[in-house]
């Protein structure tokens, strides 16, 4: 069973011309419920936050070959900058094929103010969809 999200807004998709899309958009609004607790005062969007929402748009952003794949692993993240209330969150996301046969994606999250942080997923098939996929 898929664990809930901490966000309350939803992480949308941008369409791509041509082709499938590999850019997402969040923005943090004052109402987010991880927002009260950190930091009393002085309220910053939370690094793990970043994270869901980088799997959120990987997840929406699968490319058709990795369609079936869940997330095995958070290979890295790096957060470079605060995120705050009002802010938007652009995801651009960059996938290819692993040589275990998994998808790795790496997604960089950016605000007006410049890099927020760098996560690295890795996304498995199930064992029939990589057979089928070989």
């Amino acid at each position: 069973m898929p664990a809930a999200s901490p966000l309350r807004g939803a992480v949308d998709v941008l369409p791509a011309d041509g082709g499938p899309s590999l850019a997402a958009r969040f923005t943090v609004a004052d109402t987010e419920t991880v927002l009260p607790g950190h930091y009393p005062g002085f309220p910053i969007f939370p690094g793990v936050c970043l994270v869901e929402c980088a799997c959120q748009g990987a997840q929406a952003t699968l490319p058709a070959e990795a369609k079936g794949a869940s997330l095995a692993a958070v290979e890295s993240t790096r957060f470079t900058g605060p995120v705050f209330p009002g802010d938007r969150v652009d995801i651009a996301m960059e996938w290819k094929p692993t040589a275990a046969g998994d998808w790795q994606c790496r997604a960089k999250l950016t605000t007006g103010r410049g890099p927020a942080a760098a996560v690295r997923l890795r996304y498995a098939l199930p064992a029939t969809g990589r057979e089928a996929a070989a």
